[in-house]
């Protein structure tokens, strides 16, 4: 008898389990098709700056559903603001961009507000459940003279997640006065990241985790412990619409890191990175995905089910890795002094601002040479049997780019010439480092065209011939096949 009643319970226990599951995936799955409905429509772009949220938040001064704070002033003196929403007794902390460029989350924070104020969808319970249980403090925009320049530190030049020990910020006095204020149960540190692999994949993640640790030996508390079930929690939510691309960091302590020392004040602290998803480069698809994992990690706080998740299950979530390039170029044959080897490239673009850090371009670079077989592309070519060379220059040189951009590409191109030459006066030297819409690499006078073979450190710009003929271009790191071109969307670059 008594087998039998601890296996019944066994069993109710296993349902129980399965249809929380069911539930969490079935409130996921809703939340990420609604969230078009209430995505924030005058956030498009990710270069925006704190002017353009200022009327988001001023538009809910008087709403009832909210109290407004200003706790602060960035270094040059912008007031920084908290959105407080719910009364319930679990107090949830939220800040987005303590990085000045890293503004995914701000987003979906505009969107969680959308939502929030949103009635009869089919979500009035969901909510009701969550502003009667749970309190939620958001600070968009922690770091706002860093969202002017689109950078990652503070005015000052201070990395303010390597200042919560010394705090000479004023956002860092800012963010830790928040913690001793509220004690909030729960905290979401909201990040963007730069490319990792999932693992040793050739998949980018996409999103990535950190339970932070609080010592040095990686101790597990049940503060802790919550943060690891908590991203349980979303890992199997996110694997469903970005499978393989969910991973996590190190969990080496940092003793200057906010996240490490709000989990060690006792805050559990979920840290989120918004990385890279090929052919989003607005993160608009990450946007969305962070609006339903936050939305559903905190329905989880609030009936208290991710205590339900197994913290073990967060060390199967692979590493961020090194192992992805954005491009490949794989098995291409390599003459130099008069000898013949083969060799794979990797290449990486790395974003350029102009326009006041409203709008960006890309520059490309060749980071790696030789035997690549372990890593991988987000784009690759199998140049097998494909000789690689630096590209010719045009003989004539021009006046401006608006010539420039007159000229045939394609034929250029076919006849092995990447480079063209603007006069010395060009109206674009002031303008430094630059882009065109044209598939060509444009040289500014005096400016000279690299010599040799197309290697480690240079500009990503260089020819694929087969049998004397030019089967590719790539410029600037990207790929151009002249026997199926489309010079439409151009990448080049102004040097």
């Amino acid at each position: 008898m008594r087998i039998f009643v601890s296996k019944l319970f066994f069993f109710c226990i296993t349902l129980t389990t399965v249809s929380s599951i069911a539930q969490s995936d079935e409130l996921a799955k809703r939340l990420f098709e609604v969230h078009k409905t209430y995505r924030e429509g005058s956030l498009t772009q990710r270069r925006f700056k704190q002017k353009d949220i200022l009327p988001l938040i001023a538009r809910r001064q008087g709403n009832p559903l909210y109290k407004i704070e200003s706790v602060g002033e960035s270094f040059e003196g912008r007031t920084i603001q908290m959105i407080k929403v719910g009364n319930g007794k679990k107090k949830v902390l939220l800040w987005t961009q303590m990085h000045g460029d890293e503004p995914t989350a701000t987003m979906a924070s505009f969107d969680i507000f959308n939502f929030l104020e949103g009635k009869n969808d089919g979500f009035d319970d969901y909510r009701k459940k969550l502003l009667e249980n749970t309190t939620l403090y958001f600070v968009p925009m922690l770091n706002p003279d860093g969202a002017e320049r689109y950078q990652r530190r503070t005015m000052q030049g201070i990395d303010m997640n390597r200042d919560a020990a010394s705090r000479q910020t004023p956002e860092a006095v800012i963010l830790k006065g928040l913690v001793d204020r509220l004690k909030p149960d729960f905290g979401f540190n909201l990040h963007d990241q730069m490319r990792y692999s999932a693992g040793r994949s050739p998949k980018v993640a996409t999103i990535s985790f950190l339970a932070t640790s609080y010592d040095y030996e990686l101790s597990i508390n049940p503060v802790r412990e919550r943060s690891m079930q908590l991203i349980v929690g979303m890992n199997k939510i996110l694997q469903k619409y970005i499978p393989g691309q969910v991973a996590r960091y190190a969990d080496d302590h940092e003793p200057r890191g906010f996240g490490d020392n709000v989990q060690k004040w006792g805050t559990t602290l979920v840290l989120i990175e918004s990385g890279v998803y090929v052919g989003d480069p607005e993160k608009q698809f990450i946007r969305q995905l962070n609006f339903m994992a936050i939305l559903s990690a905190l329905d989880k706080i609030s009936d208290n089910s991710l205590t339900k998740e197994k913290r073990d299950e967060y060390y199967d979530i692979p590493e961020n890795g090194r192992w992805v390039y954005d491009l490949v170029v794989r098995n291409a044959t390599v003459r130099q002094s008069g000898k013949s080897f083969l060799a794979d490239l990797g290449i990486n673009r790395t974003e350029v601002n102009y326009a006041n850090a409203t709008k960006f371009f890309y520059y490309s670079k060749i980071e790696d040479f030789g035997d690549l077989h372990p890593q991988y592309g987000s784009e690759e070519i199998d140049a097998t049997g494909l000789t690689i060379e630096k590209g010719k220059v045009y003989p004539t040189t021009y006046k401006n780019v608006s010539e420039v951009s007159k000229l045939n590409a394609l034929n250029l191109l076919r006849e092995g010439y990447t480079y063209v030459r603007l006069a010395t006066d060009s109206n674009t030297r002031a303008l430094g480092l630059y882009f065109t819409t044209s598939p060509l690499h444009i040289l500014r006078g005096g400016q000279a065209a690299p010599s040799g073979t197309p290697g480690l450190g240079n500009t990503a710009t260089f020819i694929l011939k087969k049998a004397g003929k030019v089967k590719y271009a790539v410029i600037n790191g990207f790929v151009y096949d002249l026997d199926n071109f489309n010079g439409g969307k151009g990448q080049g670059i102004i040097e």
